[in-house]
C-alpha cells in the first residue's frame, strides 16, 4: 500500500485540529484536550453500540483523522450490542471517560452531534443518521432554529 505525501498528513492534521478547537468551544470543554477526550468517547460509545456493517458506514463518513480516532481500539470480533437506550447510552459514556476529563457525559455527547452537524455535509450526516438507533438520534441537538434550513458545507 502506498503511503501518502507529506501534504495529504498535513491537509488532514490542518482539518482535525480545527474540529477539536470547536469542540473545547462549543462544549465548554476546559481545553483540546478536554475536548479530544469527550470526542472520542462519545464517538466509540456511537461505534460501540452499533452493528459493525453500522459502525464501519458510520466510520466511512467521517474525515481520515476523525475517522482514525473513531476506530481506535475497535476489534468488530468483540462487538456486543447493548440495549440502546438513552440512560444506557450516557451510562456508557460516563463510564468510558477518562476519569481526569472530568465532563457531564449528557453535555459531551450533545456538544459532538452538533460538531457533527457543523463539520460534516448533509449527505454523509443523513448516511449517519440512517444507520443510528432512533433512541441516539433523540440524542441529536436540534438546529439552533429549527425552522431556518441547516447551513452545510
Amino acid at each position: 500500500m502506498a503511503v501518502g505525501s507529506a501534504d495529504t498528513v498535513n491537509s488532514t492534521f490542518e482539518k482535525a485540529h480545527p474540529w477539536l478547537q470547536d469542540l473545547a468551544a462549543a462544549g465548554h470543554f476546559r481545553d483540546e484536550f478536554q475536548a479530544y477526550c469527550g470526542f472520542c468517547t462519545v464517538m466509540h460509545a456511537v461505534r460501540d453500540f452499533l452493528h459493525a456493517d453500522a459502525a464501519a458506514h458510520v466510520g466511512a463518513q467521517l474525515p481520515m483523522l476523525i475517522r482514525e480516532m473513531y476506530y481506535d481500539r475497535w476489534d468488530p470480533a468483540a462487538v456486543t450490542v447493548a440495549e440502546c437506550t438513552i440512560p444506557n447510552f450516557l451510562e456508557y459514556v460516563r463510564l468510558s471517560l477518562n476519569p481526569g476529563c472530568e465532563i457531564d457525559p449528557h453535555t459531551a455527547v450533545h456538544a459532538v452531534f452538533r460538531l457533527l452537524d457543523e463539520k460534516i455535509t448533509l449527505g454523509e450526516l443523513q448516511n449517519i443518521r440512517q444507520v443510528l438507533p432512533p433512541e441516539l438520534c433523540e440524542l441529536w441537538p436540534a438546529p439552533p432554529d429549527s425552522a431556518a434550513p441547516m447551513a452545510r458545507h
